[in-house]
């Protein structure tokens, strides 16, 4: 199957976007993804996650004699996820360490839960492993590793009963929120940012779309029906976000809905538990996206390479921007917000993730003769299912 190149260029134009909105309150952020409507990047990661596990491990669980292989395939990848995720956390509780004894500031150990580990780094030692404690802004891997760590059983319902995966999807969605169930995550009593018991909706939906696509055929057709809704989902969140003269009264309206007893997974914003509008807004644009073919022509011009590049090498593109955020957000604790210097690392930070993706797709490779099939076989994964890595922290 020819990879579809929008997959690449939005993951890409994400990965952007993380490293931008990850540097909190910088200039550049108040013109990214999420001031335009109800969702962010943290949605159309875990949607793209989920189509590109259905268009790179779907086949293997049509037919019974391959479910075993796939299965080895997804559980391999979760497998080297879980040790990038342990290598980010490592790395960026030892920057830490290092930024504060170099600019002697206590402080530093004071932000995205640096000092939460410190207290207790023996307890740490063993939470951080068992993916119980998360960094701020270093929790984004760990749902994508529970998604796809259920990835083949969804696989397997999705091609012979989608219906009642989607309903079974549905209903631990609301289920989740009603009684608020979520996993542990010290020190949060609420459990971990991104719920995965929540999040699994939209995954799944994604799942669903790569099956039907590497069955030839879209999950939802284009029709008028459909499109002018989405669009007027769309439309609504702009209009909430961006014109004061609108946005004013219609947030107290939401305000009053809630203050009213409407549930929130109907009208909040909260993004633990993906209440449902910003997994419409999400949905709606995905699906707008997808109606249109200058999209995917688009995506596949030369003027779209360099973030086509960051998708395809995303998990460490990904491991690499965290890194750099978390010594952004280091620096910053010792010199304030200040514009030019953020412009100037972020300039810097984009710099680095494009030569590096450059890097990992054209530096020279051994010939296939010299590769053993372990290497073949994990090349194979990584061209096929990068990890939509990188949710925005909210």
């Amino acid at each position: 199957m020819t990879r579809d190149p929008r997959l690449d260029v939005f993951r890409g134009l994400a990965l952007v976007i993380i490293l931008i909105d990850h540097l909190p309150g910088n200039f550049w952020s108040h013109y990214t993804l999420g001031n335009w409507g109800f969702s962010d990047g943290a949605e159309g990661f875990v949607l793209i996650a989920g189509i590109s596990a259905g268009l790179a491990y779907g086949a293997y669980f049509r037919a019974p004699a391959q479910i075993m292989a796939g299965t080895g395939r997804i559980w391999r990848r979760v497998w080297t996820i879980y040790l990038v995720q342990i290598l980010i956390t490592v790395l960026a509780l030892g920057l830490s360490v290092v930024l504060y004894r170099w600019f002697d500031n206590p402080a530093m150990f004071g932000i995205n839960q640096v000092d939460k580990f410190f207290a207790t780094p023996q307890s740490g030692m063993v939470r951080i492993p068992l993916l119980v404690q998360h960094l701020n802004y270093v929790d984004i891997l760990p749902v994508y590793l529970a998604l796809l760590s259920v990835t083949p059983f969804l696989l397997w319902l999705a091609w012979r009963v989608p219906l009642v995966l989607l309903a079974g999807s549905v209903s631990l969605w609301i289920v989740t929120d009603v009684w608020a169930l979520n996993l542990p995550s010290y020190p949060n009593p609420a459990g971990w940012f991104f719920n995965p018991l929540a999040w699994q909706l939209i995954f799944t939906v994604g799942l669903m779309a790569g099956v039907a696509m590497n069955d030839g055929r879209r999950l939802v057709p284009v029709t008028p029906w459909l499109l002018l809704p989405a669009l007027a989902v769309l439309a609504l969140g702009f209009v909430m976000y961006v014109p004061p003269s609108m946005s004013g009264p219609l947030w107290d309206w939401r305000w009053q809905m809630g203050e009213a007893g409407v549930p929130d997974i109907l009208v909040g914003l909260e993004k633990t538990f993906l209440p449902l509008p910003r997994l419409l807004h999400a949905l709606a644009l995905a699906y707008v996206l997808s109606c249109f073919a200058f999209v995917r022509t688009a995506c596949a011009s030369r003027y779209a390479t360099p973030f086509a590049l960051l998708g395809r090498n995303a998990l460490p593109v990904f491991a690499m921007g965290s890194l750099l955020n978390f010594g952004m957000q280091l620096v910053r604790v010792e010199t304030g917000e200040d514009f030019w210097l953020d412009t100037a690392m972020l300039a810097a930070g984009l710099a680095v993730l494009f030569v590096l993706a450059a890097a990992r797709q054209y530096w020279p490779k051994p010939t296939s003769g010299a590769r053993s099939p372990a290497a073949r076989a994990n090349a194979t994964d990584r061209s096929a299912s990068e990890v939509p890595a990188g949710l925005p922290q909210g």
